[in-house]
């Protein structure tokens, strides 16, 4: 048989694209993963090697200089990526999506301002929806936007941006007063350009130093402090206030196939690791795969990875074809970061005492792989959206 997590159907370029990133994770992302994540380092040389292979552009259209290429393509992309480390698959995660909101939902300016330099990595996205109190409840921000004659003024913390300090846009989502009886209706999503950086970044944006985590180390992760910050009407994402909700609702959804596809990549770099280490530690006179016991936790982990990977491309496909897929993109967030959960924990017993040094590469994946049951909407979440789906699919008619 093929090894786990292949896809069929792809175009040359496709699998040509796809040959040259697991090229450079093997040789370029995973030798260095353990120092620089144990380093809490921002893998600025790994960067520099995306932006020269394009992947900053990927899905961006071609006539702003990007490759123009499908959501397929791109989550499969981050799988290969996140198989090597995830938190580099996260550098290039936010920007993704906020490259395909201005694609979607940008001005003409907006789009001619931003695209071209963002496929190139020149500018790099992050987005920011949480706020210290939030939570789930993304129509209960707080953070306000108050319109003046010259633009607005916002204030207001957020919380959890990847890459808020090294990216210089954020895709903002506030409140403003629209008069609209629905909450959802009254948030705007903004397009804030900063400097790269900590602290005082700008006149009334603060971006305060990294917070310490206990995986997803390397990429940083901030809060945002506004106090006073102007910015013009002109960076309403679309010119359109009272849409930033359904605008960073597209996105996220297109963010949810993924995470979906990080925790592919997570998973099947676990198994890797287990299926290897199984077939060289021996016990009782034979290697352990060789036991019952562990080779039918392979056999197990295995079907986990190859379910996650199918659901993932179906969601993307979807998604591609230019269908409705919020339950399926929810099934494929759900499925793959629990199981990637699984997967790494049973890896992680495979490899016995071993599994809990640093000195193995398992112990990083038991760190990373528990965000993922929580990045872009927990298994809660994707469990209301996917039954809201069915229920309304599969309606009484009694």
């Amino acid at each position: 048989m093929a090894r786990l997590a292949q896809t069929a159907g792809l175009t040359d370029v496709q699998s040509e694209i796809l040959a040259t990133v697991r090229q450079f994770v093997d040789k370029e992302v995973i030798p260095h993963a353990q120092e620089l994540e144990h380093a809490d380092t921002y893998p600025a040389d790994i960067v520099e090697g995306m932006k020269e292979m394009g992947l900053f552009g990927i899905t961006i259209p071609e006539e702003y200089g990007g490759l123009g290429e499908s959501l397929l393509t791109y989550a499969l992309v981050v799988e290969e990526i996140a198989r090597g480390w995830m938190s580099v698959s996260g550098v290039i995660n936010t920007h993704f999506i906020v490259a395909h909101m201005i694609s979607r939902h940008g001005t003409d300016a907006q789009k001619q301002h931003f695209l071209p330099r963002m496929a190139t990595g020149e500018v790099r996205g992050s987005f920011s929806m949480s706020e210290p109190d939030l939570g789930s409840d993304v129509a209960a921000i707080k953070t306000k936007a108050k319109k003046t004659d010259d633009g607005y003024v916002i204030d207001g913390s957020k919380m959890w941006l990847t890459n808020g300090g090294s990216s210089n846009l954020i895709a903002l989502l506030v409140k403003t007063d629209e008069g609209a009886e629905k909450p959802h209706q009254n948030l705007t999503t903004f397009l804030v350009e900063k400097p790269e950086g900590f602290g005082e970044v700008a006149p009334g944006l603060t971006i305060p130093g990294k917070i310490d985590k206990m995986g997803y180390k390397g990429v940083d992760t901030t809060e945002a402090v506004f106090d006073g910050y102007k910015i013009g009407a002109d960076m309403v994402l679309g010119e359109a206030p009272g849409k930033g909700f359904a605008y960073m609702m597209d996105g996220v959804e297109v963010g949810r196939v993924n995470v979906a596809a990080r925790a592919c990549g997570i998973a099947i770099r676990a198994f890797e690791l287990a299926v290897e280490y199984a077939q060289q530690r021996k016990t009782f006179g034979k290697a352990i795969a060789e036991h019952q016991a562990v080779a039918f936790k392979l056999a197990e982990m295995a079907t986990k990875v190859e379910a996650a990977h199918l659901m993932m491309v179906n969601a993307a496909r979807l998604k591609d074809s230019g269908a409705r897929n919020d339950v399926e993109a929810g099934m494929a967030k759900l499925i793959a970061s629990e199981y990637c959960a699984e997967v790494t924990q049973d890896a992680f017993r495979i490899h016995g005492g071993y599994g809990y040094s640093k000195e193995y590469e398992i112990e990083r994946l038991m760190r990373e792989a528990p965000f993922l049951l929580i990045g872009e909407g927990t298994s809660e979440i994707q469990k209301t959206i996917i039954s809201r789906g069915l229920l309304r699919e599969y309606k009484s008619r009694s």
